[in-house]
């Protein structure tokens, strides 16, 4: 099994932040620090350490999939990066790593999933996978049918331009938007290039997992239904 494989389905971290452990020398394999990429581990006989810490994985350990309806100013991250800075780990009050899937910017609210589920993980966070996220928006200024049509085909960022989006009108200042991509902070420099900002973004909906009466601040277990489901995406 590779190893940043092995740090994912042990719960320390997903696989991309494995390989940022592994390149940074915070893993070691039977006592020798590991910076290769490629590196594969018996998880039967290696002793793998992260941090100075054993890692394990179980054959009895329980997968765990969360809903949270992410507060404003709350990040969503497993760290503290700066000192006095809420993260989700925060909020949810339970003993096992778990790590969010994908990002909601800082000043977004809405619909986060989280997991110790390394594959689904995985599968959610790659760009390849065309699940759905819908939001709500509500912007600065009044909404022009012009400014809605050109997000619905897609505007350029980053010397790219974004997939055609589903963007239904609600009122003078609000619609909603479904993507299919998570490029960094899209929906907010999205509405820039039409010239307008955005006020509120909350998250609503990943796949086929509706925020539905969470309330902000709140958490849930998936039910396996809505686990199965995204395990089909």
């Amino acid at each position: 099994m590779r190893l940043q494989k092995f740090l994912s389905q042990a719960g320390v971290c997903s696989r991309r932040k494995g390989e940022e452990h592994i390149l940074a020398g915070l893993v070691a394999v039977n006592g020798l620090v590991v910076t290769e990429l490629g590196t594969s581990v018996d998880i039967e006989r290696d002793e793998v350490r992260f941090k100075g810490q054993a890692v394990k994985i179980s054959s009895e350990k329980s997968k765990i999939y969360i809903a949270l309806n992410k507060p404003i100013g709350v990040i969503a991250s497993c760290s503290h990066s700066h000192e006095g800075e809420k993260i989700v780990l925060d909020i949810i009050d339970i003993s096992d790593r778990i790590y969010p899937i994908g990002r909601l910017d800082k000043d977004s609210s809405g619909l986060l999933l989280l997991t110790n589920d390394g594959d689904l993980h995985n599968k959610l966070s790659h760009p390849s996978y065309n699940h759905e996220k819908e939001y709500i928006v509500t912007t600065v200024e009044p909404l022009s049918k012009s400014a809605l049509e050109k997000m619905a085909r897609g505007v350029m960022l980053d010397g790219k331009r974004t997939r055609e989006a589903q963007v239904e009108h609600l009122s003078r200042f609000k619609f909603k938007i479904v993507l299919k991509q998570g490029v960094n902070r899209q929906i907010r420099r999205m509405v820039e290039k039409t010239g307008n900002q955005v006020k509120e973004l909350v998250r609503v909906r990943i796949g086929s997992i509706k925020i539905g009466g969470l309330e902000v601040g709140r958490w849930r277990f998936l039910t396996q239904t809505e686990v199965d489901e995204l395990k089909l995406i």
